[in-house]
């Protein structure tokens, strides 16, 4: 049998401390076997004590937690980066700090990833049954039904946390703000390939949605039509071979 990847979660997180403690002992008891994994958490400017507490859980289960605190909030994607680039394993799974995904589905998304032949790829989690109010749902299934018309990433629900991909894809991407919720399609962009696993979802157990409809929608709005432009341009070049000449050694004789 191959020997496993080493697996980084990364999980942006900001004010989840009434959250965050349960999260980190699910996921080390889910993945107490898997060899050779950490979680990567990067508390994204909190008032509170998540990162400290996140610790704490991380110690109690005896996992490998790395903690990075960025000094104000600059979002979740950039929270993202910063796990990422911290990150020393060869695969990368995300996963937002409130809770609402659900750790018991990164086994599924790994066997998922063990039958990908690409280098690049991307395995995306679907929440069909969601646990949010229906405005909240609405909203997501027209955002994702217009993104899908424009971009065909083939991913029927783009905004949700759980996703799996090589660190090395990860590194291929051009990233900016709100760029987590077009993985996917930056993938497929690059020549990488996508896969679909539905997931459990969640009702949030304490604190709120750090989104509203507002800075979806304007935000939405105008990252689609920059994702757009930068698939345009973008070109993914195929090498056919890769070669090199020997240098060639000159011996003097002996006189």
């Amino acid at each position: 049998m191959a020997q496993e990847k080493s697996l980084s979660l990364v999980i942006p997180a900001k004010d989840e401390q009434e959250n965050i403690a349960a999260l980190i002992t699910e996921v080390f008891s889910v993945m107490r076997d898997y060899p050779n994994f950490e979680v990567v958490l990067v508390d994204d400017g909190s008032q509170d004590q998540t990162l400290d507490t996140a610790l704490r859980s991380a110690q109690l289960m005896g996992g490998r937690l790395v903690g990075i605190k960025h000094t104000t909030s600059v979002g979740q994607s950039s929270a993202l980066a910063t796990g990422v680039h911290q990150a020393r394993g060869q695969l990368i799974a995300t996963m937002d700090g409130d809770g609402q995904n659900d750790p018991a589905d990164l086994p599924a998304l790994l066997q998922r990833a063990s039958s990908m032949n690409v280098p690049n790829f991307c395995i995306a989690g679907y929440r069909r049954n969601r646990k949010d109010t229906a405005w909240k749902r609405f909203q997501s299934r027209l955002a994702n039904r217009v993104r899908n018309a424009l971009l065909h990433d083939g991913v029927p629900d783009t905004g949700c946390g759980l996703k799996l991909f090589p660190r090395s894809t990860f590194a291929r991407l051009p990233w900016f703000d709100h760029g987590h919720r077009f993985i996917p399609a930056l993938v497929k962009g690059q020549g990488g390939d996508i896969a679909v696993v539905e997931v459990n979802h969640r009702a949030r157990a304490a604190g709120r949605s750090k989104y509203t409809a507002w800075n979806r929608t304007w935000a939405g709005i105008l990252d689609l039509l920059g994702v757009l432009w930068l698939l345009h341009r973008t070109r993914t070049p195929e090498i056919t071979k890769v070669v090199e000449s020997e240098r060639s050694v000159s011996v003097a004789r002996a006189s």
